[in-house]
C-alpha cells in the first residue's frame, strides 16, 4: 500500500538555457555524493537540479532536459 512499484511515469521534458548554462554533475570527493544540474558559463555558479544516486537517475535527468552527449563532473 505505501511502497508501490512506479510503473509508467511519463517523464516531463523541460528546457534550459543553453546559451549561458551547460550541464554538469557535481561530485563530492569525501561522501561521492552526486548533484545534476547545470553551471553558468560565465560565473561559473552552479544550480542544483537533481539528486543523482544511480545510473537511473542520470539517465532520467538526461531524458528531462534532451541532454546528448558527455555531462562535465565537477569536483
Amino acid at each position: 500500500m505505501f511502497f508501490r512499484k512506479k510503473t509508467g511515469l511519463k517523464i516531463e521534458k523541460k528546457s534550459f538555457d543553453a546559451e549561458n548554462k551547460k550541464p554538469a554533475v557535481k561530485a563530492s570527493i569525501c561522501t561521492g555524493e552526486k548533484v545534476a544540474g547545470f553551471r553558468d558559463i560565465h560565473s561559473g555558479k552552479f544550480e542544483d537540479i537533481q539528486l543523482i544516486r544511480s545510473d537511473k537517475d542520470l539517465e532520467e535527468f538526461r531524458k528531462t532536459y534532451g541532454i546528448d552527449g558527455d555531462i562535465e563532473t565537477i569536483y
